[in-house]
């Protein structure tokens, strides 16, 4: 593994994360994919050598193992990581452009022109939408692989002695899985984890939109409260609407202008003059 572009991976999705991102970020990474690649391998390297059944009839052992394991442990949990990182990539992709995209708008204005984006740092614009939706996807990834788990291996434990009865087998033969003790442990593990993952993915879903749905809330109140106090700032600022109500400062000079003239342009350009 090259560790320096994992190293990026972190450190560029982490500075567009929440708190939550971070932790599910560290949670994935630490206790799913390295214990993935540590042990999970290890246990289930032998499932198929070990699958010892009570009789020698020819490809009895082989169609019994296919019918209770059709897709292994190890190739499902290595899918669902793959897809559940994914998103991440996007996310990860997304920020690149928008450098990429503020750099040039640099180059062909200047430096001192100001930024493309008004909020560089932060989650603004489509990459807000982005991020939601890869917590949606990799929220939805984890249930759906959890519901596969589930439908293939009920209560996702793995029996002591399987019963078979598919053809070529003559009569239901007994068979013996190996070590079914500690695959039920590293099962339930990465079955507790990706439940955690999925709370972790609600609930920094459940921030964002109710952050947005305040910040619209206060946008809407102070663009009220900044109409009803002057009707005629709909188009503009509150703060323009000051000025040009004759809320202004003349320096060195005794006589001021009245409260409400009729026309407050005239004085912002002599005043200006």
């Amino acid at each position: 593994m090259n560790w320096a572009i994992f190293e990026g991976l972190l450190s560029g999705v982490n500075k567009y994360s929440t708190a939550f991102g971070r932790i599910w970020l560290s949670l994935v990474f630490i206790f799913r994919v390295l214990v993935y690649l540590v042990t999970a391998e290890r246990v289930w390297s032998d499932d198929h050598k070990d699958f010892d059944c009570n009789t020698r009839q020819p490809g009895c052992s082989n169609v019994c193992f296919d019918e209770f394991f059709p897709v292994s442990h190890v190739r499902l949990w290595a899918l669902q990581l793959i897809l559940v990182t994914c998103p991440s990539l996007l996310v990860v992709m997304h920020v690149a452009y928008r450098k990429a995209r503020e750099k040039r708008h640099q180059e062909a204005t200047g430096e001192g022109s100001g930024h493309l984006n008004l909020d560089p740092g932060k989650k603004r614009g489509g990459l807000w939408w982005t991020y939601v939706c890869s917590l949606v996807f990799k929220a939805g990834v984890d249930t759906a692989f959890l519901y596969v788990f589930h439908s293939f291996y009920p209560k996702y434990t793995l029996p002591r002695v399987v019963k078979c009865h598919a053809t070529p087998c003559g009569n239901i033969v007994d068979c013996f899985i190996s070590k079914p003790s500690e695959k039920n442990i590293f099962t339930l593990f990465m079955v507790v984890t990706a439940a955690i993952c999925i709370l972790l993915n609600l609930v920094e879903l459940a921030y964002l939109l109710s952050k947005r749905c305040r910040e619209c809330l206060a946008a809407r109140k102070a663009q009220a409260t900044c109409t009803g106090h002057h009707p005629h700032c709909a188009t503009s600022s509150c703060k323009h609407d000051d000025l040009l109500s004759g809320d202004l400062i003349f320096l060195g000079s005794d006589t001021h202008p009245p409260l409400l003239p009729a026309h407050p342009q005239d004085y912002v350009k002599k005043t200006i003059l």
